[in-house]
């Protein structure tokens, strides 16, 4: 049968064969990894079945989710979607790719990481600094990162100098360093520029913007109270300035402005768990100048050493 082609003939009719095809179907049923993610984020039955022995009562209580009215209005955050990568994979093996390169890697969780180290067939390069690290769920050092893309004999090379921002501002920046990765060396910049840091005891928060508004270049007003800012900017005037943009610090990463106004630093930093991370990001988005103002103290950790 096999040389004249039987075989083949034979399987065609047996795909044909309805009886069998259900009890091939019910056997081995079809998963789907949204399908199955999205029961287990929003049903407690479905998720206490699967996590019995692994999750504690309490932890299941913080994964489950509202039920949407459909699956289709699912929110999936990107922690979402990497554990539908890992489901998909037990489904079916990825592509593997000859070299991956990996940007802002710092704010990558373990399943990211575990994603990523599905596709690679060979070598990788993976970059990011992990001073902004600001996701709760991010790997806190370069081994780990190692560790989760199963390359613990990989390289792990520091680049310690940069030229985007002003030495003086990034000295400045870097006295959070020993606290938020102690591990690393403190970086440090080519480029000095004269009055490119200044500190100002004080909440006139609008005159600085005025004054910024005498120099050339964009401006960046970062705070943890954007509402508040936008008010005191509008009382003045200066609302509808397009030179100036109010943006949140938990939204100033990957941004740069020619001149930056970071309001009330003590207050980012209060304001989540890794607030001194975000603090970090917001100091490092000036590219000429930086201006810190602050009614309230100073943090510690940027007191001159």
């Amino acid at each position: 049968m096999e040389r004249s082609g039987g075989t083949s003939a034979t399987l065609r009719q047996l795909r044909r064969n309805a009886a069998i095809t259900k009890a091939v179907r019910d056997m081995w049923p079809a998963v789907e990894p949204a399908r199955l993610v999205y029961d287990l984020l929003t049903e407690k039955a479905c998720l206490a079945e699967a996590a019995d022995g692994i999750l504690t009562a309490e932890e299941q209580e913080a994964l489950i989710r509202p039920r949407p009215r459909s699956r289709k209005a699912m929110t999936w955050s990107t922690l979402d979607l990497a554990l539908l990568d890992e489901v998909a994979a037990l489904i079916e093996r990825p592509v593997k790719l000859g070299h991956v390169v990996v940007d802002e890697a710092h704010d990558l969780s373990p399943m990211h990481l575990r994603a990523i180290a599905r596709r690679l067939a060979g070598a990788c390069t993976v970059l990011g600094d992990v001073a902004q690290a600001t996701s709760p769920s991010a790997v806190r050092d370069w081994p780990t990162v190692l560790t989760h893309l199963d390359r613990t004999g990989g390289r792990i090379e520091e680049l310690t100098h940069g030229y985007r921002v002003p030495a003086d501002v990034l000295d400045f920046a870097a006295r959070l360093c020993p606290q938020i990765a102690p591990e690393l060396r403190s970086p440090t910049s080519f480029r000095h520029s004269a009055d490119a840091l200044h500190l100002s005891e004080t909440d006139e928060t609008v005159d600085a913007c005025g004054e910024a508004l005498s120099q050339e270049g964009s401006i960046g007003l970062l705070a943890a109270d954007i509402p508040e800012a936008s008010r005191a900017l509008a009382e003045r005037g200066l609302d509808q300035a397009a030179r100036i943009t109010l943006v949140p610090v938990s939204l100033a990463k990957g941004l740069e402005y020619d001149t930056v106004l970071v309001v009330e630093p003590a207050r980012s930093v209060a304001a989540e768990e890794r607030g001194l991370q975000r603090l970090y990001v917001a100091l490092t988005r000036a590219v000429s100048a930086l201006h810190v103002l602050h009614a309230d103290p100073l943090l510690a950790q940027t007191a001159a050493v």
